[in-house]
């Protein structure tokens, strides 16, 4: 699974017009973050001279000025995807949605939990000149179904596209991250407690009390927005929903009651039946145990019911997570020493490389058959119109000879439009069969030096990661081209 945003770089003034430009190449471009440079890329410009490039096509075109580039963020999920297939599929998303106007950079950041992509692109086309113009709902309709397409082609789970709605578009992304870390989303909790003071209030001032008392801070502005504890940000209230806005809270405080949240009653025909019931009374307080009980109350030993604390235990959930699969990985493993840790270890590090160098098998093989699938996509273009000529509509003669040139072709090659498909589809399969494989073992593995790390003494730890560091490079070294 990949989530994209976008963010823009705007003008800092006259005597710099790029500086902002500058600075993010040089950031995503650091050879620390990209294996000494080995995951950056470029299209339609030079990487060592991609600013001067960019910065030229601005002068030629006299658009210097205001806003200079865009960057685009592809944060992939943990354990999910290598470097490499990141990088494969960053540079298709270029090549796909800015290839024909713009010069971009492109490069995988891998220095982190959470293998990520950066692309950086010029404001201005060097084909035409015209500024790109981001639209709102352009994220939903264009750049997250190609990274949601990309990811199915290479057996990565995709997230739901929402109506385009911007701030839907953040707060997406925000619970996506909060349920990467933990279980916990703000939201969630947010809403319920809303819900229960709009339905508790009689006015508008009440229901702010009642937040109030359940120790939410309220800051009232042009937006209402409420900060629970535990959350170091103001929430604003209308960005959970068009239930929630200023407007739609007062009127659901007049309107709404329990009833509002109660089942409609079906119409039934009414029954008399018969049961035994035993009735036990409540036993009744006396006097005494009334004033003690009161004194209980003014003393607070009775307490209303207390804030929700989950937020407190949000890290203490995630390290139980983390401990209760390290103890799965020794009890599977049958490991009971350090030397068996080890060795299993270097088990899993072979494993890797068998599975990465299967998947990098199949790459090889799906692409030399990209011609037949080239030909087949041009096909599936033109059927609709050889139906049509089929029919009888000669209108479509044209295309009627495109489609049997193209399908000679195939033939010629031993291959008619229904093999192709399922050459195609055997092809996805297996590599998304090799993919998964590739994750399982990779998960494993990270798992396995995470144990390590903690077993081995500080004294030892900068020695071992050296040479850790060392055989790491010699891995990718060795990793088959595709």
């Amino acid at each position: 699974m990949a989530i994209s945003k976008i963010l823009n770089m705007k003008d800092c003034g006259g005597h710099f017009h790029g500086k902002h430009l500058k600075r993010s190449l040089d950031y995503v471009m650091n050879p620390e973050k990209t294996q000494d440079g080995r995951l950056i890329g470029a299209i339609n410009c030079q990487v060592d001279s991609a600013f001067e490039q960019m910065k030229a096509t601005k002068r030629k075109f006299g658009k210097v000025d205001k806003r200079q580039g865009y960057h685009i963020i592809l944060s992939f999920k943990e354990d999910e995807v290598n470097s490499d297939t990141a990088f494969e599929i960053t540079r298709r998303f270029v090549e796909e949605y800015l290839g024909k106007s713009y010069e971009a950079v492109y490069v995988v950041h891998d220095n982190t939990a959470h293998v990520h992509s950066h692309i950086v692109f010029n404001s201005v086309s060097f084909v035409d000149g015209k500024k790109y113009r981001y639209e709102k709902g352009d994220w939903a309709k264009y750049i997250q179904p190609i990274t949601n397409k990309l990811c199915q082609e290479y057996g990565l789970s995709i997230i739901d596209v929402d109506d385009g709605n911007k701030e839907k578009e953040h707060e997406s992304y925000k619970d996506w991250s909060e349920y990467r870390e933990g279980s916990f989303v703000w939201a969630d909790m947010i809403k319920r407690d809303l819900d229960s003071c709009i339905l508790q209030a009689g006015n508008y001032e009440q229901f702010l009390e009642l937040l109030s008392d359940k120790g939410y801070e309220v800051k009232q502005g042009k937006y209402l927005a409420v900060k629970p504890q535990g959350m170091t940000r103001f929430r604003r209230c209308k960005t959970l929903g068009d239930m929630y806005s200023d407007e739609a809270i007062r009127e659901r405080i007049e309107k709404e009651d329990i009833s509002f949240y109660r089942e409609q009653q079906k119409e039934v025909q009414p029954v008399l039946c018969k049961c035994k019931v035993r009735r036990y009374r409540r036993a009744k307080m006396s006097g005494l145990q009334k004033r003690y009980y009161a004194k209980l109350y003014r003393i607070g030993k009775l307490k209303k019911k207390p804030y929700s604390q989950v937020w407190k235990y949000k890290e203490d959930i995630r390290k139980m997570h983390k401990l209760q699969e390290e103890y799965l990985f020794l009890v599977n493993h049958d490991i009971h020493s350090a030397e068996e840790l080890v060795s299993v270890i270097s088990s899993l590090t072979d494993k890797r490389k068998e599975v990465s160098a299967e998947k990098s098998r199949i790459y090889k093989a799906r692409e030399r058959s990209r011609e037949l699938f080239d030909i087949a996509d041009d096909m599936k273009e033109l059927e609709p119109a050889e139906k049509s000529f089929l029919q009888g509509d000669e209108f479509f003669t044209d295309e009627h000879l495109q489609w049997e040139t193209l399908k000679q072709k195939l033939l010629s090659q031993g291959y008619s439009l229904e093999e192709v498909e399922a050459l195609r589809k055997h092809y996805k399969e297996e590599y998304s069969k090799a993919c998964a494989k590739e994750r399982a073992v990779f998960k494993e593995l990270n798992i396995g030096k995470s144990i390590w790390k903690s077993l081995i003494p500080d004294s030892v730890s900068d020695g071992k990661d050296a040479q850790y560091n060392k055989e790491t490079i010699r891995d990718r070294k060795e990793q088959p081209e595709r």
